[in-house]
Parts: structure tokens; sequence; C-alpha cells
């Protein structure tokens, strides 16, 4: 699994105050600590900064380019085109991805022409001006109809097009937590060469943060089922790059990664994890299986769901 690090983000009051404090060493440490733990890219979040972003973006891109070479992949996350032009003037031609357009008229006339200029990969997302479908079929339809027309109109390779059809979270909007999964799987089943993306944290926003580790990795394994390419993701979480290892390595050697295995290759088949499958005798099973169905939308989700 590709992982571009998540932990470079203006949500974080650490960052948002290293930023405003020009505070360099806080960056490379951060992006060193990412990239020694797999990140394959960074997100640079740093938010709209409607008035510094000419500055902060390209000031950021050297500090983090210090820590990690002028090779490494780095991932633009700002609505500000301006400040992301200026970024990219800093990074060699093929190791930059803008974070993001939408379906949106002004973002799509905008955005793609840029990646082209710069030879960048961009991130699509399945939202429109009336915001984001429910279904996976009509947040496909945005992708199909409104973002593959137009990087072909501009002449962006359909690979260099990462379609991230919208991780929600599971607090508040559940109906929308298993379409991405079902997004995800027609994208790749499409024909096109087309790259997908989530932003993996998205599904545990606004829950206890106690919670967040286990829905996020459970979460990251159907993804992974349905031929996820890339996330934006946390590389400290161990727990989470364990879950990832597991998949990837096929290991059942333990029963929880049996039941890992289990929820992969169903979701792949399009089928659903069964209490047979689960021994209810063991506590990280049971976490699971619980998680599993607040994910599927079967049970509705409460901070105490684990406790039911």
């Amino acid at each position: 699994m590709y992982i571009i690090g998540e932990n470079i983000h203006i949500i974080s009051p650490k960052v948002k105050e290293a930023i405003a404090a020009r505070d360099g060493a806080f960056f490379v440490d951060l992006a060193r600590k990412q990239v020694q733990n797999g990140a394959k890219a960074l997100d640079l979040n740093v938010g709209p900064q409607k008035k510094a972003g000419t500055e902060v973006v390209p000031w950021l891109v050297e500090v983090v380019q210090e820590a990690v070479g002028q090779d490494f992949t780095l991932s633009l996350d700002t609505t500000n085109l301006e400040a992301i032009k200026a970024g990219l003037k800093k990074i060699p031609r093929g190791k930059a991805i803008i974070n993001s357009t939408s379906a949106e008229a002004e973002r799509l006339e905008a955005v793609p022409p840029v990646a082209v200029e710069y030879g960048t990969k961009i991130i699509g997302l399945t939202m429109a001006k009336e915001g984001i479908p429910v279904s996976a079929e009509a947040r496909v339809s945005l992708a199909l109809e409104k973002l593959v027309p137009r990087c072909e109109e501009v002449g962006l390779p359909l690979d260099h097009l990462i379609v991230d059809p919208l991780v929600l979270t599971v607090k508040g909007c559940q109906e929308f937590v298993p379409q991405c999964v079902e997004a995800v799987r027609i994208l790749k089943q499409s024909g096109l060469p087309l790259l997908t993306n989530a932003g993996l944290s998205n599904v545990s926003n606004q829950v206890p943060p106690e919670l967040r580790p286990l829905i996020n990795r459970t979460y990251m394994v159907m993804l992974m089922a349905v031929g996820l390419d890339m996330a934006i993701a946390d590389p400290l979480d161990q727990n989470l790059k364990e879950f990832i290892r597991i998949v990837e390595d096929r290991d059942e050697s333990s029963a929880v990664g049996k039941l890992v295995l289990t929820l992969h290759d169903r979701t792949a088949a399009g089928e659903e994890v069964t209490p047979d499958d689960v021994d209810m005798k063991d506590p990280e099973q049971t976490a699971i299986w619980k998680t599993i169905q607040i994910l599927l939308n079967k049970v509705i989700y409460a901070d105490a769901y684990l406790n039911v």
C-alpha cells in the first residue's frame, strides 16, 4: 500500500503553530519520522492560506526537502492554486501531487492545466457543486463524466489522475462509508488506468480518540480488498501498518490475522464476514467484528458501540 503521510496537517495545533513561527526544525523532524516509518509521499496540508500561501508553501517544500531529499514525492494540499504553483516551482517534474480538484466547474477549469504544466499527478474528488453524492454509482459518474473528460481535454494522462471517492466519517455520515468502498471497486473495474486514493482518517473524524485507530485500520483492509492504490494516512500508526502487512503478506499465523484476511477476501468477493468467522470469546476479534458492522452501516454508530 502506497501511504501518503498525513501528519503535516494544519488541523494539528502543533503544525499550525510551527507554520506561523516558521519553525523549520519541527517539520524536518516530522517529515523524517514519517518517511522512516514507510511513507512513500508526504501530504503538506497548510489550509487555505489565502494571504501568505505563496510564501508558506514554497518555504515548507524547501524545509521538507531538506529532510527527505528533492526527489521525494510531495502532495501540495491547499485550495490556494497560486500557492500550489509557487510550491511546484521547487519540486522536480514527476515528484508532485496536486491535492486536489473537484468536479465543480471552476476547479475543473483551473486546476488540471496546472498539473499538465508542471508534470504532476492530481487528486480528483468526486464532489460537485451540489455536494458529495451518497451512492457509489453517482460518485463514479462524477469521476468518469467530469474528471476524466477534463483531464483528456487538457492532455493530462489518465494514469496521472488519482480519483478520491471521499471517505466521510462514520459518526454522522455513516451511510456514505460503505459506498466509498464500492466506488473504489467500480473505479478499479472501469478498465481505465486511473489511480484511487482515500483520506483514511476521515472515516473516524469526531470519534473518541481511543476508538479511531481500530476504525481506521479495519476500514483500510476493506479498501485494500477492492483495489485502493494509495491512502493519505498516518505512517506512525504501527497497528495500521500491521494490518496492511497481514494483508500484503497473507499472514494467517494468528487468529486476528485470519479474521483480517477473511474480511479482506470477503470484501473483495462482494460478501460479508459472518459471526461464524469470529471467535466472540476473543475481545480483539469481537472489537473488529463490531467495527465491521458500523462500517457496513449494519449497526448504527455510537461512541459506546464496542460496549453494546
